[in-house]
């Protein structure tokens, strides 16, 4: 029956991202009197997805709503992972992995065109505004909105052009977490030798 593929193939999800959980400390509490796989799916998929919102994990697990709802909930409970509220979007991230910074910038990672803009400043530190909306096929007045975003967030400066700030902490997210995003941050990852100058240009 179609039904029973279905079936198969969520308990065939669940038990890939329990497998990946279960590397984790925190998956004896993700478990914790629970005969289903899905705390600990849930606690390995966002191993893999840090930033992962609400809608995009129910569906990558092939959870029902509810579900969702009761999982993150008990899993909240048990500080087994933690949420930052993003805008519209409240994401999900493993417990005490993450500081302020990069929660905030995997939230930003993980929408299209901000994630463009940070790649390519990685790649070209020199790069215009103008020459990021050639790049990303978007116009000049969505680079400058989602510019003013990403600078309140502190994850870019505008003072002189547009410089990231902590470039070695997001190269560092883009290329550790690239298949979760996107073509565009793959495509960086695999060049990723040609961006180490950035290891250790922090400022004091």
């Amino acid at each position: 029956m179609e039904g029973d593929g279905v079936d198969e193939s969520k308990r065939a999800t669940l038990r890939r991202f329990a497998a990946l959980g279960a590397a984790s400390p925190l998956v004896r509490l993700a478990d914790s009197g629970s005969d289903s796989t899905a705390p600990g799916a849930i606690v390995g998929y966002l191993s893999t997805t840090p930033g992962a919102h609400f809608s995009k994990l129910r569906d990558d697990l092939q959870l029902g709503t509810g579900e969702t709802q009761h999982h993150l909930r008990t899993l909240l409970q048990d500080d087994a992972i933690e949420s930052q509220r993003d805008g519209e979007y409240r994401r999900f991230f493993p417990a005490d992995r993450f500081s302020d910074f990069e929660r905030t910038a995997l939230g930003y990672l993980r929408r299209e065109t901000p994630r463009g803009m940070i790649v390519e400043l990685l790649g070209d530190p020199s790069v215009t505004a103008n020459g990021l909306a050639e790049r990303l096929d978007v116009s000049s007045p969505t680079v400058s909105k989602y510019a003013a975003q990403l600078e309140e967030a502190g994850l870019l400066t505008r003072e002189d052009g547009y410089a990231l700030r902590q470039p070695e902490t997001l190269l560092m997210l883009v290329v550790r977490y690239a298949e979760s995003f996107g073509e565009d941050a793959i495509a960086f990852a695999a060049e990723a030798d040609d961006h180490v100058a950035y290891d250790g240009e922090t400022d004091e």
